[in-house]
């Protein structure tokens, strides 16, 4: 697959991605054997997600404009590559929830709170990690292009370096109301971003609603 980057690069651009891989693969063998696999992927994967999203808050919220540039010049070789990752391994983890609840109902007392519970906090954390992901996504597109005519992301006031503060405020937009507000795309890559996390910010919604009336009936089952 002459089209990904070499492993050797995500040891060097995102090591923090491999230590979360990396712990959620540990979390997932280490955890008795008597857990069943959905139980022990949905365990695993919250390890591994939750671990990527705290390294990615902390990397963003402690990053200035030549911090960002660096960041995207250095990781843009798998830019593409990580964000296609993180959105179908979200998508699959709505499904693997779908799957678990089929057997909450068949539980009872604590253990089937326990189980409510965690299929509460992985959809958070499924849910936060799209936007999350696609706010690097646009930084990567912006600093990776500045020297370039066309803006990807036109910010109002014109702001010559926005922060991740405000990729995240135009990428959480789209994941709660499917809209760009009052930042503007200006490049049809930044277009086609948008639109893609439009659609998979519509769907996976949608699968939150019914997944949350599923949990609401599994709560009074």
């Amino acid at each position: 697959m002459h089209f990904l980057p070499p492993v050797k690069h995500y040891f060097t651009a995102r090591p923090r991605l491999l230590i979360a891989i990396g712990a959620g693969i540990l979390c997932y063998w280490c955890l008795p054997a008597q857990f069943s696999t959905l139980l022990r992927l949905m365990i695993g994967w919250n390890a591994l997600a939750w671990l990527y999203l705290l390294f990615l808050w902390w990397e963003m919220m402690r990053a200035g404009p030549d911090d960002m540039r660096a960041i995207a010049l250095r990781q843009d070789e798998s830019a593409s590559t990580v964000l296609a990752l993180v959105t179908l391994t979200c998508m699959v983890s709505v499904l693997v929830i779908l799957l678990e609840l089929s057997t909450v109902k068949q539980l009872s007392g604590s253990v089937k709170a326990w189980h409510l519970i965690l299929t509460g906090v992985t959809l958070v954390v499924s849910w936060a990690l799209l936007p999350t992901s696609f706010a690097m996504h646009y930084a990567h597109l912006f600093y990776r292009d500045r020297d370039e005519k066309e803006i990807p992301l036109l910010f109002p006031k014109d702001p010559k370096k926005p922060l991740y503060w405000d990729f995240l405020y135009f990428s959480f937009t789209i994941a709660v109301a499917s809209q760009t507000a009052d930042v503007a795309t200006g490049t049809t890559e930044a277009r086609k971003a948008a639109l893609l996390q439009s659609v998979i910010s519509f769907v996976f919604n949608l699968a939150i609603l019914g997944l949350s009336i599923n949990v609401g009936a599994g709560l009074l089952g």
